[in-house]
């Protein structure tokens, strides 16, 4: 009865408003929806571009619906046994690396969120400093050399060990979710600092942990350049660099092709292009769903000071 009431009452209040208010709820309504299509249209015609005949695309006549299914595209980039490699090797780059992250980013962000810990300041400041300057590619990579990393699967779990906007995220959710007070009454009872982050601060942390895992999971199975200047043996190399190579090979099969047999050609390595954009980015989106409900509020609670 009451949610009856409730449902009447929001009509009537709906129905009362003025004529303006109701042309500002409608032009709000209208441009949310043109902003979801403006949004959506371009990743769902990735979607039909990549299952549709190329010639048609490149013609305009593929606008909503794909036409003329075929799957060339994604045949091409599986039948190479390189990419099941590929696959293999940034599976484990994701969960190895992000373990990696999380080992160091949370007890970092623990320790740079006490109080008593007098020189988190000085510290916070100096990852501060890496945000905006940097070594240089040169002397970053004769260091990697220097140190034996180079065509390694090493450099590509521990090249970014620490990212700074991950940790100051983590950081301000501790300072603002945890009191220092549950610290005082735990170290009377003789808990330590290890205990009392092992026992109390990481499950309380869930809802960043997941944002956390969510955002170094999406460096490391997005990262291409490291992989790109750091090594050169296809038996490591990550599954952006194969299918980078298979749509140069797709693409130099292209341009050497001239007449016909070059259009056709073109065509083909276009469709390859939307295929790529498939298998690379699909696998990534399939892990969101799990993470959903702890994302928004780790992201506001952690962005948020005070």
């Amino acid at each position: 009865m009451a949610r009856k009431n409730s449902v009447l009452n929001t009509r009537n209040i709906i129905r009362d408003r003025d004529p303006a208010d109701r042309f500002f709820h409608a032009l709000v309504l209208f441009l949310s929806i043109l902003c979801f299509i403006v949004i959506l249209y371009p990743l769902w015609f990735v979607v039909i571009a990549s299952i549709s005949n190329s010639d048609m695309v490149n013609r305009g006549e593929v606008v909503f619906l794909p036409r003329d299914i075929r799957f060339y595209g994604f045949e091409q980039i599986f039948k190479d046994s390189r990419i099941l490699i590929g696959y293999r090797n940034t599976l484990l780059y994701v969960v190895g690396g992000t373990i990696l992250n999380m080992i160091v980013t949370m007890p970092a962000a623990y320790a740079l969120s006490r109080p008593d810990f007098r020189p988190r300041n000085k510290i916070m400041l100096y990852f501060v400093f890496t945000m905006y300057f940097s070594g240089g590619l040169v002397p970053t990579y004769m260091q990697i050399n220097q140190l034996g990393l180079i065509n390694t699967p090493w450099i590509l779990l521990v090249m970014v060990l620490i990212n700074t906007y991950n940790l100051i995220i983590a950081r301000t959710f501790i300072q603002n979710t945890i009191p220092n007070d549950l610290y005082e009454s735990a170290s009377l009872d003789g808990c330590s600092h290890f205990r009392f982050f092992w026992s109390i601060v990481l499950p309380l942390s869930k809802a960043i942990i997941s944002v956390e895992i969510l955002y170094y999971a999406v460096f490391h199975w997005n990262d291409y350049f490291n992989a790109l200047i750091y090594t050169s043996n296809n038996d490591i190399q990550p599954l952006q660099m194969v299918l980078r190579r298979i749509l140069l090979q797709n693409e130099a099969f292209a341009n050497g092709n001239g007449g016909v047999q070059g259009g056709y050609a073109q065509s083909s390595a276009d469709q390859v292009k939307y295929a790529v954009i498939i298998v690379s980015t699909v696998p990534i989106l399939c892990v969101y769903p799990f993470v959903q409900k702890y994302f928004e509020k780790g992201v506001m609670i952690g962005a948020v000071k005070g």
